[in-house]
């Protein structure tokens, strides 16, 4: 009876118990008539907007804080600090991925379109114009921080990321390239169809691992670049800041991010989920 009852459980976890979505099409021009992808596209806007003006606030926030010249010797006690800063970013990202992944499935982020559609879960035309969402929104929210905290914005940096005193530029790239790895692997490992079939609640708690990674990332990383893994979120706060500084440094924050995103994808879809080998016994099985 024991070996039955074995048997039988091993023939339930042998079949597949999850179906992977189609490769989306490279080019999709129906995609554009659709209501659905434009709903989407203002949902990224909107969600890098909002990340954008709480995370840059924030910091900001909690520089005015800690300025010695301006309170007590010991301000620097005073505020967030880095602990706090990590987890606005990282709560923000769990927020609106939780709030809008239904809608746009969460991305608030180019490194992440990047992967995904790298991997096929988002055509080519989805893909451009979420990371156009995600720039203006990104712009737009720093530029609602700025209104708002005109006084301190430029005397604190404006919130943008640049490569910080003492690290050379390959370590910041470094960084950012193994940062982003480590939120676009979290996001495929998170939304794995394959995860979600056999555990009922994954889906449900998809985006707290998510925003766990930015945390993470953030508290190893804000001491050597400010931590980006984010072009939308460097870019936006390099627009409105136009300082030199953060725009010499910008490239590591594209150039990282792009790398990691796309080390992230390949590992998942071609060695974790094997699909290079399974498209390839497929191709000897019909030759």
């Amino acid at each position: 009876m024991a070996k039955d009852v074995e048997g039988t459980e091993q023939a339930e976890y042998s079949a597949k118990d999850y179906t992977d979505p189609p490769p989306a099409p490279l080019i999709d021009a129906e995609e554009l008539t659709k209501w659905s992808l434009y709903r989407a596209v203002i949902a990224e806007f909107i969600a890098t907007l909002l990340f954008l003006y709480v995370t840059v606030l924030t910091v900001i926030g909690y520089k005015h804080q800690s300025d010695t010249q301006i309170n007590n010797p010991d301000a620097e006690c005073n505020g967030v600090g880095v602990l706090g800063i990590a987890w606005a970013f990282g709560g923000m990202i769990f927020i609106l991925v939780y709030c809008t992944a239904g809608i746009s499935g969460g991305h608030i982020n180019p490194a992440v379109t990047l992967g995904l559609f790298l991997a096929r879960k988002v055509s080519l035309v989805r893909a451009l114009l979420y990371i156009i969402a995600q720039c203006l929104g990104a712009i737009c929210g720093v530029g609602l921080v700025k209104g708002f905290q005109r006084s301190f914005y430029v005397r604190y940096g404006g919130g943008a990321n640049e490569l910080q005193p003492g690290y050379s530029k390959g370590t910041g790239l470094g960084a950012e390239i193994i940062g982003t790895f480590v939120l676009v692997y979290t996001v495929f490992s998170a939304t794995d169809p394959k995860r979600s079939a056999r555990d009922s609640h994954v889906p449900v708690l998809a985006p707290l691992p998510i925003g766990f990674a930015v945390f993470m990332v953030h508290l190893a990383t804000i001491p050597i670049t400010g931590t980006g893994i984010n072009p939308a979120r460097s870019f936006g706060a390099a627009v409105i800041y136009n300082k030199d500084k953060a725009w010499d440094d910008q490239w590591i924050f594209w150039v990282g991010p792009v790398i990691g995103a796309a080390i992230a994808a390949a590992y998942h879809q071609y060695i974790l989920r094997a699909s290079g080998a399974k498209a390839l016994g497929s191709f000897r099985s019909n030759a």
